[in-house]
């Protein structure tokens, strides 16, 4: 089982055990008390560290004009919980992941942490097994070519800081967030949160929280109105 998840991310184990726990939920040992290792978390102390300095390191050298506030908010963009998850996801991560059956069932939020922190305890067993440059190779396979577009999109942007610059520069108007709905259970509920220039409703966006619904709003009010 672990040789086809070795095939999908690159990487042959030395000692299998380091990739079992990067794929072991705490949950998972809470049903199963015999388990013979522990859970992921040390490995994802470990590979958060790893990744925070191989991303910092690439971005540090792809682009030497670019000061530090806006590197950092590539940085943030890059290993946010949604970009890693995404990156886990397409390694099918979920198919290997040991779990208690009740975790396996989220979805939502609640699955997106797992999955992202699956990933950082995956980088963490490549560096214990295999050192940093492996590690290094690893992220930058599978994460690193998500720069571009964060880049290009200005997806890095404070979108409602933004919106409320250009729409006072452009209208005389600031911004004006509103829910409009809200969808799920309390524990993965959606929000949809309209934005607003003066009376008119310029778009709406969603997320897992009033905050993130607004930021995808006002990212999708700078597309619509080209800004």
């Amino acid at each position: 089982m672990l040789e086809k998840f070795e095939k999908n991310i690159g990487v042959c184990f030395q000692k299998k055990e380091y990739l079992q726990q990067a794929l072991t939920h705490r949950s998972y040992l809470n049903e199963n008390p015999a388990f013979q290792l522990s859970h992921n978390e040390r490995l994802e102390f470990l590979g958060d560290a790893v990744l925070e300095l191989v991303v910092t390191e690439y971005l540090y050298h792809k682009y030497p004009k670019v000061w530090e506030g806006e590197l950092t908010a590539y940085r943030a963009a890059l290993v946010n919980t949604v970009s890693i998850s995404q990156v886990a996801a397409s390694l099918e991560v979920q198919k290997f992941l040991l779990m208690s059956k009740g975790e396996a069932k989220d979805t939502g939020r609640a699955r997106q942490s797992i999955l992202a922190n699956a990933y950082e305890a995956i980088i963490g067993a490549i560096y214990l097994d295999q050192g940093y440059n492996v590690a290094r190779d690893f992220i930058g396979r599978t994460l690193i070519p998500k720069t571009d577009e964060i880049v290009s999109k200005k997806l890095w942007r404070d979108a409602k800081s933004a919106l409320q610059e250009v729409s006072q520069e452009k209208r005389n108007f600031t911004p004006r967030y509103e829910v409009v709905g809200e969808e799920g259970p309390d524990h993965d509920k959606v929000f949809t949160v309209g934005v607003f220039l003066g009376p008119e409703l310029i778009c709406k966006g969603k997320g897992p929280s009033k905050q993130e619904a607004e930021q995808d709003a006002a990212r999708t009010a700078l597309e619509k109105l080209s800004w």
